[in-house]
């Protein structure tokens, strides 16, 4: 089960537009809830954060497991609870999303499923992701598409103001989506 912690209780906003000419100060834009997903079936990596014109804080990180000894559908269930459960307690504004990549085929066709549930749980709450592939994420954050993990993750705690780098992994990378997301959208 992932981490829970109580979150500061803001009114539900429509996600805002792109910011179009880059004209408009980051002052005047609500705060918003990002949520960065990374998806898997044994693993789903979120990270929650507050993003506005104060700058950005990670309000909460870590993953979600399935155990590997359940069924491919109570592991599923167990993903579609869990989700649902994240998005109750922190109320997401905005949710970006790994886009499917495969490195081996055997995994593609469990991440495939894991997503379809990620997806269900996102329509059910009127979340419309926001995809993006890891070469955009390490893009993003450091400014090289082909980045390593812990440049990545280095930029991640420099962004937040983390006292040190975010783990697990899955978690690291579902925080560099939420920032992505804000990157893309805002700054």
């Amino acid at each position: 089960m992932p981490r829970r912690i109580p979150l500061p209780a803001l009114p539900r906003r429509e996600p805002l537009p792109d910011r179009g000419s880059g004209t408009e100060s980051l002052d005047c834009v609500p705060e918003q809830r990002i949520l960065g997903l990374d998806p898997g079936l044994g693993t789903v990596g979120f990270g929650c954060i507050l993003a506005g014109g104060g700058g950005l804080r990670s309000l909460d990180y870590g993953v979600i497991s399935t155990p590997g000894e359940q069924s491919i559908p109570e592991r599923l269930q167990t993903l579609y609870e869990d989700l649902k459960e994240l998005l109750r307690q922190f109320q997401p504004h905005q949710v970006g999303l790994e886009k499917l990549f495969f490195y081996k085929m055997g995994n593609t066709i469990p991440i495939a499923q894991a997503r379809g549930v990620i997806l269900l749980v996102l329509a059910q709450h009127h979340l419309v992701p926001v995809e993006f592939t890891p070469a955009q994420v390490k893009q993003s954050l450091t400014g090289y598409g082909r980045a390593d993990k812990q440049a990545v993750q280095a930029a991640v705690a420099r962004e937040l103001n983390l006292p040190s780098l975010p783990r697990p992994d899955d978690a690291a990378d579902a925080l560099a989506i939420a920032i992505t997301l804000w990157h893309h959208r805002f700054a």
